[in-house]
């Protein structure tokens, strides 16, 4: 498995990617505390409109100053992370993992935390003291980032709480 940075032309590889999972639970925040409730559902992977989302989200980010990392297995691409190219916070301090998705067949084996550490790396080199995390509410996801030093914040920021409201808010302290 090489880790290497991806540019915007390859955003079509993102079709390779199969989000699919099945979701035994979710969390929601209850007065700023996770609240873990059943879900039981399986999540099915990309339709051709969502790729079409993911891909022009992933090439807008990149052609803004953004910066994607890749996991590649041959010429299969088994999960990316972007890095996103705004700002955040009171302090201006914070950059935000703005898409991070590994394969299903690709999952714990270490490469979301190998992506995860090179975006770590490349928002430090920017002059991040943070990683802001606007996590999909999943148990799966929420794990993986607090196992990755994710903690909640108090300090939603608002824009990205706008656009993903179920989503779970994190700071990563680099």
């Amino acid at each position: 498995m090489i880790i290497r940075q991806m540019h915007a032309d390859e955003s079509v590889l993102i079709r390779q990617i199969d989000r699919s999972e099945t979701i035994g639970k979710i969390y929601k925040m209850n007065g700023g505390e996770l609240e873990a409730v059943a879900a039981g559902h399986e999540c099915e992977t990309w339709d051709e409109a969502h790729a079409a989302e993911m891909i022009e989200r992933f090439e807008k980010e990149l052609r803004s100053g953004g910066i994607a990392y890749g996991a590649f297995d041959g010429d299969t691409l088994a999960g990316f992370g972007v890095l996103g190219h705004r700002f955040r916070g009171e302090q201006m301090d914070q950059l935000q993992v703005d898409l991070m998705y590994v394969s299903r067949s690709y999952r714990r084996q270490g490469i979301g935390t190998r992506i995860m550490e090179e975006l770590c790396r490349e928002a430090k080199r920017r002059g991040a003291s943070y990683l802001y995390i606007s996590s999909t509410e999943t148990e799966s996801a929420v794990n993986f980032y607090m196992a990755s030093g994710g903690r909640i914040t108090d300090r939603v920021d608002e824009e990205l709480f706008r656009m993903e409201p179920e989503d779970i808010h994190m700071l990563k302290k680099l």
